[in-house]
């Protein structure tokens, strides 16, 4: 039976739903909930239903997966509508991250060694669900969606609470000067190791969201790495090439419920 990570400050909004999924080897692929890398769509679409009983929720959830293309592309979800849950075809298109304040909505995002962070403004009750790759993270898309969360929903990021789920760390992701060349100027993230750096895609996420004017006390950091937990979660540079993709989500019960 799966198990779920979660974050310590979100479970303290009896509002708020948020899960990150975990490997299970008496389920199909481990328990993947990925539909684009090619396994059975039955079996994948059985996990997630697996998936949405475990949630335990009193009320019909609206599942949202877009088509992640390692973007800035940001994309708002105004209304109570399921996408991209039992078919690639109505997933949404090429977006990296998502913001709604609809309740009932669960925003998700599929990883095996990127950065997956959540965000909740507590006041203004609006949740976003972030992906960011390191091209997502050069890009800056963490900060982005902080701020589309101001210009739209009049957020305070003082108000935001933001959990950085379990990606690839320093200890693993290691990359060639072209890639680490973007992130020279954010010298405590990354080592250089001869003629390689060891990138923290996690701490340079946590610092997009320090300059977007969170508060460092409500940024709460997973601190675990993929690659070195395979046994619990997937990690495409450990694994291979692995297929499997755990899921990050987070969403708002409806009421009371």
């Amino acid at each position: 039976m799966p198990d779920f990570f979660t974050f310590t400050h979100f479970k303290r909004s009896p509002s708020l739903l948020h899960a990150v999924t975990t490997k299970s080897n008496d389920l199909p692929y481990a328990f993947s909930l990925a539909l684009h890398t090619g396994e059975d769509a039955e079996n994948i679409i059985a996990n997630r239903n697996r998936l949405s009983d475990l949630l335990q929720s009193s009320e019909a959830l609206h599942y949202i997966v877009a088509d992640q293309t390692h973007s800035d592309n940001i994309k708002l979800i105004t209304q109570k509508e399921t996408k991209g849950w039992e078919s690639l075809s109505d997933a949404i298109e090429a977006c990296d991250a998502l913001i709604t304040d609809v309740k009932g909505v669960v925003l998700t995002i599929l990883t095996a060694d990127c950065v997956p962070i959540l965000l909740y403004d507590r006041k203004r009750e609006v949740v976003a669900a972030v992906h960011a790759g390191w091209k997502g993270t050069k890009a800056c898309i963490a900060y982005k969606t902080v701020q589309k969360m101001r210009e739209i929903y009049g957020c305070d990021p003082k108000d935001i609470v933001a959990g950085v789920a379990p990606s690839i760390g320093r200890c693993c992701y290691e990359v060639g000067e072209e890639v680490a060349e973007h992130f020279f100027d954010i010298p405590k993230g990354f080592s250089p190791v001869g003629e390689k750096y060891m990138l923290d895609l996690p701490l340079i996420n946590k610092q997009q969201l320090l300059d977007a004017r969170l508060q460092e006390e409500n940024i709460e950091m997973s601190r675990v790495c993929t690659a070195c937990n395979v046994e619990r979660f997937f990690s495409y540079r450990k694994e291979q090439g692995c297929t499997g993709r755990f899921m990050s989500m987070i969403g708002m019960k409806n009421g009371d419920n």
